[in-house]
């Protein structure tokens, strides 16, 4: 039945009750002198939108059409040239224009009832009272008669106050003199988020990467944002009130990335700010992409893991005899500093690398997440599992010399079947207090718990690591 009354419902409007009804002054995006959107990570956008009134002199009810449909009114802030115009009040009209919004506005009214004879194309036409509408149900009397499906197209006289065309905020201000007040009109707004997307590709002797950076908008926000000065924020922003999850509804589209120039950055407060350096057009319902920078011939470190193959943590305390065998993990490592030809700080978001294989095609070799990263740190990418590089291990020799002392003793046997040699990194880590007995080769102490060996395995071969520890609980 909603279907029904959307598709068949025609409205007759009266420009001169719609007048009446709106004595205030409409101010369109005709209007507009400028647009400002500044993005934040967390559903969080603020608006920033120039536009110039016209006010006689006395009480002025300003309309702005076309704000964003999730405005935060209470964040509203209007600001005028020389401080022209004083707010005495301000109102935001959500209750949109639709057919159905129309009909459940019009109970208790009488409205027109247009029918179209099948045989000869003539329109008839009748007057009916609106006596319910309810889950897209609605009663009409017709005559001496009641009618509970729509009979023919719905025809109104006018449109209620309080509907509006497209979502409205009307800001009653006070002004001395008439004339034309350039104004802005600054809000935050829910429905505008951003990501970052990093496109890796990976060099044929895996020794550096090419890195695109892309930003992902992503507009729900109810309006479109025509020629906007666009700039996002990374960083976690306080916010005192916690906003409910909007719907997913409605198609985006995808727009295509946008050439150069890139997004310049900047500090801004505890924060970095990413400028667009020329407007650009979000639509609504659209999700679109747009460069944020380029980096080549960035030196990366291939590596290969395997972390805590023997599992001595949860198995220090009884015979476990052999384990399961496991593929190392692979990892790509760089750093973001100038001379890798980066040193921009990244937003966090997720980074695709990709390698072409001997014919010259593209191929997806994984993804991983990045926080938001500073200048000069460095970037661990875990990319998958190795197919040729496994490990299995084994404990060879167990002792309980107290409730709380413990000796074992390990073997890891590393298999490459590559056809070159690799090292691998090999970690494994220990409750409470430790000691290496002996070692078939010295470890590394990464940290109070985490030892590291960093072996290596020859092409088509395999290397056996030993080692006994103590443990004390």
């Amino acid at each position: 039945m909603r279907s029904l009354l959307v598709a068949g419902t025609a409205l007759a409007l009266s420009l001169a009750a719609f007048s009446d009804a709106f004595a205030e002054t409409a101010v369109t995006t005709d209007s507009q002198t400028g647009l400002a959107v500044t993005i934040y990570n967390q559903d969080l956008a603020l608006i920033r939108d120039s536009r110039k009134v016209t006010v006689a002199a006395g009480e002025n009810d300003i309309a702005f059409i076309d704000v964003s449909a999730m405005i935060r009114p209470e964040t509203a802030l209007l600001n005028s040239a020389g401080g022209a115009l004083d707010v005495l009040e301000q109102n935001f009209d959500f209750d949109l224009l639709t057919a159905q919004k129309l009909l459940e506005k019009s109970l208790g009214q009488t409205i027109r009832v247009i029918r179209t004879n099948p045989e000869t194309g003539e329109d008839s036409s009748e007057e009916a009272e609106v006596l319910s509408v309810a889950d897209g149900q609605a009663i009409l009397k017709i005559g001496d008669r009641i009618e509970t499906a729509i009979p023919g197209r719905l025809v109104y006289s006018g449109v209620p106050a309080n509907l509006r065309a497209r979502p409205t905020l009307v800001v009653k201000t006070l002004s001395e003199k008439a004339g034309e007040v350039p104004v802005d009109l600054s809000y935050l707004s829910r429905g505008l988020s951003w990501s970052a997307d990093y496109v890796v590709d990976l060099s044929p002797d895996e020794s550096s990467v090419d890195i695109n950076g892309l930003v992902t908008l992503t507009n729900q926000s109810g309006i479109t944002y025509k020629d906007a000065k666009l700039q996002l924020v990374a960083g976690n922003v306080n916010q005192v009130q916690q906003f409910m999850e909007r719907a997913a509804g409605g198609v985006m589209a995808m727009d295509a990335m946008p050439a150069a120039p890139k997004m310049v950055e900047q500090a801004a407060f505890e924060y970095h700010l990413y400028s667009l350096q020329r407007p650009t057009t979000i639509k609504e319902n659209q999700t679109k992409q747009v460069a944020m920078l380029a980096a080549d011939g960035v030196p990366v470190v291939k590596q290969y893991l395997i972390a805590n193959s023997a599992n001595v943590w949860g198995n220090y305390g009884y015979n476990f005899g052999e384990g399961p065998r496991q593929n190392a993990s692979v990892r790509l490592k760089f750093k973001n500093e100038e001379k890798s030809h980066l040193g921009m700080p990244l937003p966090a978001g997720i980074v695709r690398v990709y390698k072409k294989d001997a014919q010259g095609n593209a191929l997806f070799v994984g993804e991983d997440h990045i926080d938001h990263t500073p200048r000069n740190e460095r970037i661990d990418l875990t990319l998958g599992e190795a197919f040729d590089i496994t490990a299995r291990a084994k404990q060879t020799n167990y002792t309980k010399l107290a409730d709380d002392l413990y000796e074992n003793s390990y073997e890891v046997e590393i298999k490459n079947a590559k056809k070159e040699k690799v090292t691998v990194d090999l970690r494994e880590a220990f409750p409470g207090e430790w000691k290496m007995l002996d070692e078939s080769q010295k470890h590394e102490k990464l940290d109070a718990n985490t030892a590291q060996w960093l072996v290596e395995v020859p092409a088509e071969g395999s290397t056996v690591m030993t080692y006994s520890v103590r443990i004390k609980i």
